[in-house]
């Protein structure tokens, strides 16, 4: 593939990235968690809810930026955004593991995000989703250097949208744990198969067409 040098340097890229994030986050442990991170939630104080919220989500914009300087149209530009998405998530986890020996298995419960209400989920979920990211972002260059430009297919698009609103779903659903710092319930991990199935269906319709444009 001609886009293997930028892949590689996006990933690059992503895993420092993750390196930093992970970095805020051993010192933020340190202040409000230092007996160790675990469910239920601490009540956090407002400034600092708002420096976390306005990080995270100049983190999205500086991913979406290296993906916009790794590629020269929208689908390169999408598809970068997303190894580096995947990759600086799946490291992220790495760096933790490495520095506070954190989590202690991939079913350790974590908060995901917080836009626009806390996400939690086992640390698994998140692993997975962002393979499957690094699987569709080098699918969807491959398909693009073949055929010179791309194009999803209708069906592939609702399978991803509809395999993304089920995840993310399956994040923001216990709202007692995220915002009312209970113990989280079960996991529905039904919901996560459910998402990543239509994922699945997705790549192979679009990695079986021959004609993209």
């Amino acid at each position: 593939m001609k886009s293997t040098r930028m892949i590689l340097l996006v990933s690059v890229f992503a895993m420092a990235f993750a390196f930093v994030e992970s970095s805020v986050v051993v010192y933020l442990r340190q202040i409000s968690y230092p007996e160790g991170f675990a469910f239920p939630l601490k009540p956090g104080i407002t400034s600092q809810i708002a420096i976390e919220v306005s990080r995270e989500f100049a983190t999205i914009v500086m991913l979406i930026a290296i993906g916009m300087i790794a590629g020269t149209n929208r689908w390169q530009r999408f598809s970068y955004f997303l190894i580096g998405f995947g990759v600086w998530d799946i490291f992220y986890y790495v760096w933790l593991k490495l520095i506070l020996d954190w989590p202690s298995s991939l079913l350790d419960w974590d908060i995901l995000f917080l836009l626009p209400i806390p996400w939690i989920g086992p640390v698994i979920a998140p692993v997975l989703v962002s393979l499957v990211t690094i699987a569709g972002g080098v699918l969807l260059l491959r398909k693009e250097e073949e055929a010179g430009s791309f194009r999803a297919s209708k069906t592939s698009t609702v399978l991803v949208l509809l395999g993304s609103g089920a995840i993310l779903f399956s994040f923001l659903l216990d709202t007692d744990a995220s915002l009312r710092f209970q113990y989280p319930k079960p996991y529905h991990y039904e919901l996560l198969f459910l998402g990543m199935a239509c994922y699945a269906g997705a790549f192979i319709g679009t990695a079986r067409r021959s004609t993209l444009t």
